[in-house]
């Protein structure tokens, strides 16, 4: 069957989807996890006597917590690698091996560019990219003989 060119562009773009996050959290995200980078490793550095209340609770976890700040921050950016795998599951084909059966929870992106885009993206600024992936709800265009 051939498809119309209005049909396969579309076909086209919903397997190469991709969108960027939200720069308001992306900066957030980068700016708390650089915070909590320099808290665990280099924290007198950081000028927690001029950061207000912040820096007065900053200075008490790294001085009574620093234990369960470093687990801690590992545990986030574990987080953000599960995430990031998740990515790419959720990217994988419609229908896979040739079925006629939706495959659950996939967005039918196959385009290797795009996929590498959700990865790196998703492990960066974690749910907030995971979030555009979830909420993406591609059109299912089945094959009918």
């Amino acid at each position: 069957m051939v498809m119309a060119p209005s049909a396969a562009a579309a076909a086209a773009a919903a397997a190469s989807y991709f969108r960027t996050a939200n720069v308001f959290w992306m900066a957030v995200i980068t700016l708390s996890m650089g915070y909590f980078t320099a808290s665990v490793f280099i924290p007198e550095y950081l000028p927690l006597d001029k950061m207000g209340p912040l820096g007065s609770f900053t200075e008490y976890l790294v001085t009574n917590y620093s234990s369960v700040l470093y687990y801690g921050y590992w545990w986030a950016w574990t987080i953000h690698v599960v995430e990031a795998l998740y990515s790419i599951r959720l990217c994988r084909a419609l229908f896979p091996s040739g079925t006629q059966t939706v495959a659950f929870g996939s967005k039918g992106i196959t385009d290797t560019e795009a996929k590498m885009k959700w990865l790196i993206q998703t492990f960066l600024f974690g749910i907030a990219s995971l979030s555009i992936l979830l909420n993406y709800k591609p059109k299912i265009r089945r094959n009918r003989n």
